[in-house]
């Protein structure tokens, strides 16, 4: 998407409406018609960002058959390859000021949605579930924060051609980590996690 491509190289604030549609090649009121201004743009490569996820983590919240522990392992490995696959690293439009305005609320509250996904998840593994109320939130904090930081490290080495599969997978074994999950059983966690992203 041409917004993606001008938000994260040349900056939003650098960007107009008209070089978005030169870009995508339209004029500028033909792109009008699909979106309000700039920041209808922002607000929907920022959702896209976190929606994907949400509805994965939802979905997985439902699979009582499989232990929490790969769950949470498969929410954060799709989660991390979101964020760190693909052309553009939008996560970094999370960073701009201008995301704390009203106009993001939307995105902001399907962020604090997977968030809270995050948590139930984690209160469900056997690590989570002997942990106190203060403990498990400050615990999913931290997880949530490790997926999260695939941006800043994307953002830091941007020519680093990375594995990116391999990447989110290392992601999520050291968010499991983070969770308290017993390493030894990482390896079943990641075939079933594995499993899990791979059914329909």
């Amino acid at each position: 998407m041409a917004a993606a491509e001008l938000f994260t190289e040349r900056g939003y604030a650098a960007t107009t409406t008209r070089a978005v549609a030169e870009r995508a090649g339209m004029r500028q009121a033909s792109m009008y018609h699909y979106f309000g201004g700039k920041e209808d743009l922002l607000a929907a490569l920022l959702e896209g960002t976190v929606r994907p996820s949400l509805d994965l983590a939802l979905g997985l919240a439902a699979r009582h058959e499989v232990p929490a522990e790969a769950r949470l392992w498969a929410l954060c490995r799709a989660d991390a390859a979101l964020l760190c696959g693909g052309p553009h690293n939008l996560g970094a439009l999370y960073l701009l000021p201008e995301v704390r305005a009203d106009r993001f609320a939307a995105f902001r509250a399907v962020r604090e949605d997977l968030k809270t996904a995050y948590a139930g998840l984690l209160a469900a593994t056997t690590a989570g579930a002997d942990l106190a109320p203060a403990d498990l939130a400050l615990r999913a904090d931290l997880v949530f924060g490790l997926i999260e930081s695939v941006i800043l490290i994307r953002r830091a080495s941007p020519d680093h051609d990375h594995d990116h599969a391999a990447f989110a997978s290392a992601t999520a074994d050291a968010a499991l980590r983070v969770a308290g999950c017993a390493e030894h059983v990482f390896p079943k966690l990641r075939r079933e996690g594995e499993a899990l992203l791979a059914s329909p």
